[in-house]
């Protein structure tokens, strides 16, 4: 591990900060790195207000969307509300389909299947369309490069809202309306919407012309923050103020399916972090393993009885997917110790049989092993399609770019994409990508890194510090936990491996003043840098421990030298 001490903010800055806001050099620090420079901005930061919602109509195409669809309910024309089969897709169709169902009844969903169609618009979807007398299409999550799937909708007499958040092409679909903040002629000044929130931005603007206001639409934010945890945008701007709230309804008023996927699983107080590992993963298993019809079923269903018994067939999918991802990961990572004769930038496997609704799950995982931009095929009908994940700091999207010319179709993020090529075109992309990878990467982004915000005392934590640092929530991407570093630490002498395995390491760790425990999961093979009461540093978080009704403070162990 990389350890990254983050720059200390302008020392004047710290003082002027810390008197406005009454807090320590820590707190004023921690805000700072942040961008929070202000009283306001504080403000802002701690008390998430709705009134901070931009409006919807700053965004670019958004009155021709509102104008369309007002058209359509006037008319009684059938819309279809179509979208993506992850978590972002679903919760989006979830979100948009049931507002609609407030207005007409002529509303109907549709998820492509992940095996027969693929990501994105599909031309069997359209044909559904057509088929069954719609003439409206709400694409949401997927769409912004669907530019031949839109002029053949358009032959049909069939008209496209979008509402994305990828990367658009250097050309646009011909549609009515590309809600998307992505888009370089739109000035909407939050960037980082996720599909979800674009399609929010879209109900907003419609309620907003009917007299109501964004508190009228509180009740759908759970399907919103569940979206950008799984989504893994920015927790920054109007994402933290939606995510924030959407917390609010996920652990006090949920949909009954969200309310019966917590039941499935017991827990009582969620955080962001619970709704990406055991709210998404559920939502996310339906179309991974059979499909994303099954999710938004659960989504919009309004009876609890009905919902609990769905929530219970979707635990069995996602049961079967993490087997499913064990097995392949295993077969995975023996390919790549079996490749192993020359150091290479990239990892790239590829199984025919391999299940293509988990490939990307494993593209993380080998991600995290051996911290290479990676890829993850398997065969698709007659073509190969991939996952891609890549490395803090280094953009995949654009290294699949440069190798466009063996790629049939690609679309993505930064850090995560997805591609399709032509069997034949394996080896030749296989080599590209790997030269692309190794002549534009900065090779010290191969070493994973934990970036770290303040070296601290042991004596620095206290209860008052914990109070505010869990104020900072919810925490992700530009607002990620507090990492914090301590130095001329000792054990107690009670340090220990723990667990089954004894793959956890468990310290009391000193610096002469104060002791407090530590737990490191997954840290069991650094026991000898603590033992016999050795000098060491360490990097963690701040957490609570709650044992046999007492709560204590602890630390969360990251990585020890």
């Amino acid at each position: 591990m990389r350890w990254t001490l983050k720059p200390k903010p302008d020392p004047e800055k710290v003082k002027v900060l810390k008197e406005a806001l009454k807090v320590d050099d820590i707190v004023a620090t921690l805000l700072l790195q942040r961008g929070i420079e202000t009283y306001e901005d504080a403000k802002t930061f701690f008390r998430p207000s709705l009134n901070d919602l931009h409006d919807p109509f700053l965004m670019q195409d958004m009155n021709k969307a509102v104008s369309r669809i007002e058209h359509a309910l006037e008319n009684g024309e059938n819309i279809l509300v179509y979208g993506d089969y992850d978590v972002d897709g679903t919760t989006a169709v979830a979100l948009m389909s049931s507002y609609l169902k407030t207005r007409t009844s002529n509303v109907a969903t549709y998820i492509p299947d992940r095996y027969g169609e693929g990501y994105g618009v599909s031309y069997q979807g359209i044909d559904f369309a057509d088929d069954n007398g719609f003439t409206l299409i709400i694409a949401l999550d997927c769409g912004v490069k669907a530019i031949d799937k839109v002029a053949y909708a358009q032959e049909k007499g069939i008209d496209f809202i979008i509402c994305d958040h990828h990367r658009p092409g250097n050309q646009l679909p011909n549609a009515v309306a590309v809600l998307d903040p992505k888009r370089e002629d739109c000035e909407y000044p939050y960037k980082e919407l996720c599909g979800c929130g674009v399609g929010f931005k879209l109900i907003q603007a419609l309620a907003s012309r009917r007299g109501q206001s964004v508190e009228d639409l509180v009740a759908y934010l759970d399907l919103v923050a569940t979206a950008i945890g799984a989504d893994i945008v920015t927790i920054t701007g109007e994402n933290r103020v939606l995510a924030y709230f959407g917390l609010q309804v996920i652990n006090g008023n949920p949909r009954p399916g969200i309310k019966a996927i917590i039941a499935e699983v017991k827990k009582e107080e969620l955080t962001i972090t619970d709704v990406v590992f055991i709210v998404a993963p559920r939502i996310n298993a339906a179309g991974r393993m059979k499909h994303g019809n099954h999710a938004v079923t659960l989504l919009t269903e309004t009876d609890f009885n009905t919902a609990a018994a769905y929530a219970v067939e979707i635990d069995t999918f996602n049961t079967d997917r993490r087997e499913t991802d064990r097995q392949i990961t295993e077969e995975a990572l023996q390919q790549i110790e079996e490749q192993k004769e020359q150091e290479r930038f990239t990892t790239v496997v590829y199984h025919e049989t391999w299940h293509k609704g988990v490939i990307g799950i494993v593209a993380s995982r080998l991600t995290e092993t051996y911290y290479r931009p990676t890829l993850v095929f398997t065969k698709s009908g007659n073509k190969l399609a991939a996952s891609a994940r890549s490395v803090s700091g280094f953009d995949v999207y654009n290294a699949l770019e440069a190798c466009s010319e063996h790629i049939e179709q690609f679309g993505g993020h930064k850090y995560a994409a997805g591609l399709t090529l032509k069997e034949e075109n394996y080896e030749a992309f296989k080599q590209a990508f790997e030269d692309v990878v190794s002549k534009t990467i900065d090779t010290k982004l191969l070493t994973p890194e934990i970036k770290v915000d303040l070296s601290i005392e042991l004596s620095e934590i206290d209860a008052k510090l914990w109070r505010i640092i869990k104020q900072f929530a919810p925490f992700g991407p530009g607002n990620m936990t507090p990492v914090f570093m301590s130095e001329n630490l000792r054990d107690t002498g009670y340090g220990k491996c723990v667990g089954e395995d004894e793959s956890h390491l468990r310290v009391t760790a000193t610096d002469g003043n104060q002791q407090i425990v530590g737990i490191g999961f997954g840290l069991g093979d650094k026991y000898d840098l603590i033992s016999d009461r050795k000098p060491f540093k360490a990097v963690y978080t701040i957490d609570e421990n709650h044992w046999n009704g007492t709560v204590s403070l602890q630390l969360k162990l990251r990585d020890l030298k």
